[in-house]
């Protein structure tokens, strides 16, 4: 069957799409559906962390075992993110009968969709087709990006060059750990970058950060990375989710480490993709000197972190004039009675200014606990973000005596930043 393809813009939300896979693939399509106010159905024996982050989270609903065809009762669309092409021919036979469009990861000319290159720039998305070329495409899709940053009079990524690293200390252990590419009689090495990707919202993502992404072989990314951001990457780029989902399934930090120096060994582009900024609890220090002991080169790209961000855009600010001279970020993760925990809470309970928790939301009641019982008065304005800059924020103003009960009787849940001081409710009018 011949002919150009026709373009529309599907308005999704509240309609039934069925996702078929639980890999790369579809990690890489599901968060723009789900941003598109899509139904979800997700059909795959296993998962990938991210996308499990997504079941648990409530936005979609899976089905953990293979394709039925009525599981196309009801649906607007079916996304084929299978390598298996006998399955993939099946699910596309279902959709022929049902008079579903039917979109192909395995084979662009058996499919009656192709999913276009996509830039969002505030209300404005722009779909590229390029013919069934997805490169061509891609590259007509940069294009526009840049001549749409550049009519809001921001700096375009060509402007960027390749970086350095952040700070003269990691550039001297780069120099004496790494072999330049290129130079005369060294071996084909890659090059790794540690990306900040921001709190949530993908366009919070600095230019620099997207342009090496849009150079990237290899994708090393973190549950907490725009999903959108994940949508936009070339075909053939190697998608590696290397989420960490709270107390659940999760690679090591040595696993990796080990990612990243191979396929940068193998003459690769990678991008570390994190969540916030790298050196805010994010181990991108243990990544680097990694990276560093293996003579890989490395460029560091800050994120917006945040502990910062997440409060602004809930209308907190983490300092305001005779209000607040200080701030302090904290990660929660461990319990204020542990042995392990690295934080003097008596200490940060005699603090007047803000206190932002970070990874605090299981800990929380013994977190403010702990700080009531060594002085913080328990009376101190509190606010819980979930989810914050993206379309699913949640906010909770409380008290630091009542807030733990208060996330509980809410359902809050992870990711979520907990802010403690008078800064909250400053900006209320």
């Amino acid at each position: 069957m011949t002919g150009n393809p026709y373009p529309l813009g599907l308005r999704l939300a509240g309609r039934r799409v069925v996702v078929v896979g639980g890999g790369a693939v579809a990690t890489r399509r599901v968060p723009a559906l789900l941003d598109a106010g899509a139904d979800v159905l997700l059909v795959a024996p296993e998962l990938t962390p991210a996308l499990r982050a997504h079941v648990d989270a409530g936005r979609l609903r899976w089905e953990p075992r293979r394709f039925a065809p009525d599981d196309l009762d009801g649906a607007w669309l079916v996304q084929v993110a299978v390598d298996d092409r006998l399955a993939a021919a099946a699910v596309s036979a279902a959709a022929a009968e049902r008079r579903i469009f039917c979109v192909r990861a395995d084979d662009r000319a058996a499919a009656t969709a192709w999913t276009p290159a996509v830039t969002r720039h505030g209300p404005v998305t722009v779909a590229v087709l390029g013919g069934g070329d997805p490169r061509r495409a891609m590259s007509v899709r940069d294009a526009v990006r840049e001549l749409l940053a550049a009519r809001t009079g921001r700096p375009t990524t060509a402007e960027f060059g390749a970086g350095e690293p952040a700070t003269a200390e990691q550039g001297a252990a780069l120099e004496s750990a790494s072999v330049e590419p290129g130079a005369a009689g060294a071996p084909s090495v890659g090059r790794v970058a540690l990306v900040g990707a921001g709190p949530g919202d993908p366009e919070l993502i600095t230019l620099k950060g997207w342009r090496l992404l849009t150079e990237a072989d290899v994708v090393v990314a973190d549950r907490l990375v725009p999903g959108l951001l994940l949508d936009e990457l070339r075909p053939d780029v190697e998608l590696v989710d290397a989420s960490k989902i709270p107390y659940g399934p999760s690679r090591t930090q040595e696993e990796i480490n080990r990612i990243l120096v191979d396929r940068a060994r193998a003459g690769k582009v990678v991008v570390r993709l994190k969540g916030g900024d790298p050196y805010v609890f994010g181990r991108g220090g243990e990544e680097l000197l990694a990276c560093a002991e293996a003579g890989v080169p490395v460029t560091v790209v800050p994120g917006v972190t945040s502990a910062i961000s997440v409060p602004a855009a809930a209308g907190v600010p983490v300092t305001h004039r005779a209000v607040a001279h200080e701030f302090t970020v904290v990660s929660g993760h461990v319990a204020p009675d542990s042995p392990a925990s690295l934080v003097r809470w008596e200490s940060l309970a005699g603090l007047r200014g803000t206190l932002v928790i970070l990874m605090g939301l299981k800990n929380l009641a013994a977190i403010s606990a702990t700080l009531v019982a060594h002085g913080r008065p328990a009376g101190t304005p509190a606010a819980v973000i979930q989810e914050g800059t993206t379309s699913g924020q949640r906010t909770l103003r409380s008290t630091l005596g009542t807030v733990a009960a208060d996330v509980a009787a809410a359902g809050l849940r992870p990711p979520a930043i907990v802010v403690i001081g008078d800064v909250v409710g400053t900006l209320d009018t």
